[in-house]
């Protein structure tokens, strides 16, 4: 018997998955539990459209990721703060920070969740962060922090 998986099933296959199990476990244990439906034409054609539609999906949010990265080359975000004598800056530079000023500066929407900084910013210089937009690409950016 030809069953397509509503939810994952331990030891048989993911959600949408069209697999062949026997009759008595199909009709028995799948079917009834809302775990599996059959595999008539219609349902078959309904897990490729939807398959269609999910590939379609990321390689359209991967294009525009892509197209992000390049946009976000060569971009350079000048933030301003104040020190004390020794040099060190009063509190941090954040990726909050470096995101609201992208957005102020450049028009660029980017979640702060995205910039790869290991700690935030603490002295003056320029410093490379790198944006991870997709699970493949990713961009760089500048941040120069400078006095007030």
């Amino acid at each position: 018997m030809k069953v397509i998986l509503l939810a994952d099933v331990k030891g048989q296959g993911k959600k949408n998955d069209v697999i062949e199990v026997s009759d008595g476990y199909g009709k028995n244990f799948l079917i009834p539990r809302k775990l599996a439906k059959i595999a008539d034409a219609q349902s078959l054609n309904d897990v490729k459209v939807k398959e269609a539609a999910r590939v379609y999906r990321i390689e359209t949010e991967k294009k525009e990721a892509q197209a992000l990265a390049e946009k976000l080359k060569g971009i350079l975000v000048k933030i301003p703060a104040s020190s004390g004598a020794d040099g060190r800056l009063y509190g941090s530079i954040t990726s909050k920070d470096i995101v609201e000023k992208l957005q102020a500066d450049f028009s660029i929407a980017i979640d702060k969740r995205k910039l790869v900084m290991g700690d935030p910013i603490k002295a003056y210089g320029k410093y490379e962060v790198e944006v991870k937009l997709y699970p493949e690409v990713s961009g760089k950016i500048f941040v120069l922090v400078c006095e007030k």
